[in-house]
């Protein structure tokens, strides 16, 4: 559990969402921007890793400070990108599309409880986050994205409000154009909004009750 005398240390886990160093040309991370915006004496860690799964966090999880005091983790958009070759696919019923998205469904299911069963076990404050709804300039491929994104997000959330875990919509957040880097990275300005709904969160939220918050903002 978190000590009182220790100064609040935030560990970010996963993916490129945070580990988004390489898509802005120079500008600061999500990291970065973060401790701009934290309270003084407050620090913030990257342990995420672009390209990494939900698998992944695991590691991470290992590999954390051990004065680390609350967790944030954003997972589960590379997971999606390991299916989106199915959106090109021909299909010969629907119901064999939605049978098909059920079985993506339930694997990712399995594959996110056993992500936060790990997390937890570490007894700190930990949020999650959504998977944003990315920006391809194509509008089909843009409709159908998002559609598929839609059971990753469901699993998401419901594993988040079953442990009473605070969450941060990403899809909220990151809700124009030049939030993103390219299609799938944030940018400068997305990840300074992205650090924001972090702060916000972390030093407003009441960590002593188990009970779920959506920070959009």
């Amino acid at each position: 559990m978190v000590s009182s005398a220790s100064m609040p240390h935030i560990v970010l886990l996963d993916d490129s969402i945070f580990d988004n160093s390489a898509y802005v040309g120079g500008g600061p991370d999500v990291t970065a921007q973060l401790r701009l915006r934290l309270p003084s004496g407050w620090r913030a860690t990257l342990r995420a890793e672009d390209g990494a799964v939900t698998s992944s966090v695991v590691r991470q999880i290992q590999q954390c400070p051990p004065d680390a005091t609350h967790l944030i983790v954003s997972v589960g958009g590379n997971d999606a990108l390991r299916h989106s070759g199915l959106l090109d696919e021909g299909a010969r019923s629907v119901a064999a599309v939605v049978n098909r998205l059920g079985e993506i469904r339930e694997r990712f299911q399995g594959d996110y409880r056993t992500m936060l069963d790990a997390v937890l076990a570490s007894r700190l404050p930990t949020a999650v986050c959504t998977i944003y709804d990315a920006h391809y300039p194509d509008p089909l491929r843009q409709r159908l994205v998002i559609t598929g994104l839609t059971i990753f997000n469901d699993v998401i959330t419901r594993e988040a409000f079953i442990r009473g875990l605070p969450l941060i919509d990403l899809r909220l957040v990151c809700d124009k154009a030049e939030d993103y880097a390219n299609p799938i990275e944030p940018s400068v300005q997305g990840g300074a909004k992205i650090a924001a709904a972090i702060a916000a969160l972390t030093t407003s939220h009441n960590w002593s009750q188990r009970r779920s918050a959506v920070f959009a903002f």
